[in-house]
């Protein structure tokens, strides 16, 4: 494969004005690029990205090139490209990017591979596709690579997973554990991107709709707080009865999804897990139900059981499929099931990914020192990065805070004084 595959390289101008927007909200970023700029830690260390190709992650590569990365950059999903942006990166950055929003399955493992072609030292994934390709079907490739990093909640997941089975070739930073990523990132900007793709699907009023929410991790928490604020009655199902309780203490219905379904408007998922809404939900479902997932992977809708209930299947606006179903009742799902958020909208905004993408930067250096010294295994962001990228991220927003002083030291540090 030659050293792109992009959409049409003639959007890349107006991938460059999205791009230099998005910066202007990313002064963590930017700080660090300039330190990059000056270190080049980097140096001469190929990375293999498979992340969202959006605005914000351009200005990633753009921060890992700055710091002396050899970088190719692919798609994490297929419906989740900027096409302009991905014009920007290769006509302006010479950065070699694989990704064409609307791809096909084929399409999409074509241009993992071609990144894989690159033979990095450093993975970047969004998902885990890129560290479960190169591990089941690139294993030349295993001995030079040093270690990676993770962004999302399932791929975290399908690599503990691996870990767990002895199977995971070397070393991960989660970079989704981190606090600066999952309390704000997660809650913050799934929250709106969430919202803001099933708006421009649809463009439905929320207020006074039953929106049902699956699953309250920070995605979830997010998710609910902004459709609630929205003036949606929000339902909430969970599996987990300790993450159920909060839900219920923080104001929302909970109840199991056989029971939602037969109440909802608009469902959706944020688990990352399998079939979390299934044929004996859609048989119970309101005529007319809007169904969206926002987790990684489009199996936690069972699209192949909605359409074996279905006599037909029309686009009735971009990105908003409709089921007509035996028994008359129709059923909407949009963006084919995959990430709404990414599909019919632009993603999280930049001032979040700002934080997320520090620790990715941050993390794909602290792995190139310290990967010697590292098992096969999952790891967390360390608790020095996070605290910096908060304290960066404060500064950049003119916020200061109190600091201990020596004698508020000593009393935390003592057993001795009481009350």
């Amino acid at each position: 494969m030659s050293k792109a595959d992009v959409k049409d390289l003639s959007l890349a101008e107006g991938g460059n004005r999205r791009i230099d927007w998005a910066e202007r909200e990313m002064p963590v970023l930017r700080q660090i690029a300039e330190r990059f700029a000056k270190e080049k830690p980097l140096k001469g260390v190929r990375m293999s990205a498979c992340l969202h190709v959006t605005a914000e992650t351009a200005n990633l590569m753009r921060t890992l090139q700055a710091g002396g990365a050899d970088v190719v950059l692919t798609a994490s999903n297929p419906l989740s490209t900027q096409d302009d942006v991905a014009a920007s990166l290769v006509s302006r950055d010479e950065i070699p990017v694989y990704a064409i929003k609307g791809e096909d399955n084929a399409t999409y493992y074509k241009h993992l591979h071609a990144a894989l072609d690159h033979k990095p030292q450093i993975t970047m994934d969004d998902g885990a596709d890129l560290v479960s390709t190169l591990g089941k079907d690139r294993r030349e490739l295993l001995p030079g690579v040093v270690g990676g990093t993770e962004e999302t909640t399932t791929g975290v997941i399908r690599l503990r997973a691996m870990a767990a089975d002895g199977v995971l070739n070397f070393p991960i930073i989660a970079v989704n554990d981190a606090m600066t990523k999952h309390f704000f990132d997660n809650r913050y900007g799934t929250g709106q991107s969430t919202l803001d793709g099933i708006i421009r699907a649809t463009n439905m009023l929320l207020a006074g709709k039953t929106f049902v929410v699956a699953g309250y991790g920070w995605c979830g928490r997010g998710l609910a707080n902004k459709a609630r604020g929205m003036g949606s009655n929000v339902i909430v199902t969970e599996i987990d009865p300790m993450v159920a309780l909060e839900a219920v203490m923080d104001g929302f219905r909970v109840m199991p999804m056989i029971e939602a379904a037969k109440i909802g408007d608009i469902y959706c998922t944020v688990t990352g897990d399998l079939n979390v809404i299934d044929k004996h939900h859609f048989e119970v479902m309101k005529d007319g139900a809007i169904v969206a997932n926002s987790g990684h992977f489009n199996v936690e809708i069972n699209l192949p059981a909605l359409e074996s209930m279905s006599i037909s299947k029309s686009l009735v606006r971009p990105f908003v499929d409709r089921y007509q179903l035996k028994d008359g009742r129709q059923i909407h799902i949009l963006g084919e099931g995959r990430l709404i958020n990414l599909a019919s909208a632009e993603g999280h905004p930049a001032s979040v990914m700002d934080m997320s993408f520090a620790n990715q930067a941050l993390s794909a250096e602290y792995m190139l020192k310290n990967a010697s010294k590292l098992e096969k295994k999952v790891y967390s962001v360390p608790e020095a990065i996070d605290r910096e990228i908060a304290r960066l991220k404060l500064e950049a927003m003119g916020i200061s805070i109190d600091t201990l002083t020596e004698q508020q030291v000593k009393y935390l540090n003592s057993w001795e004084e009481g009350t």
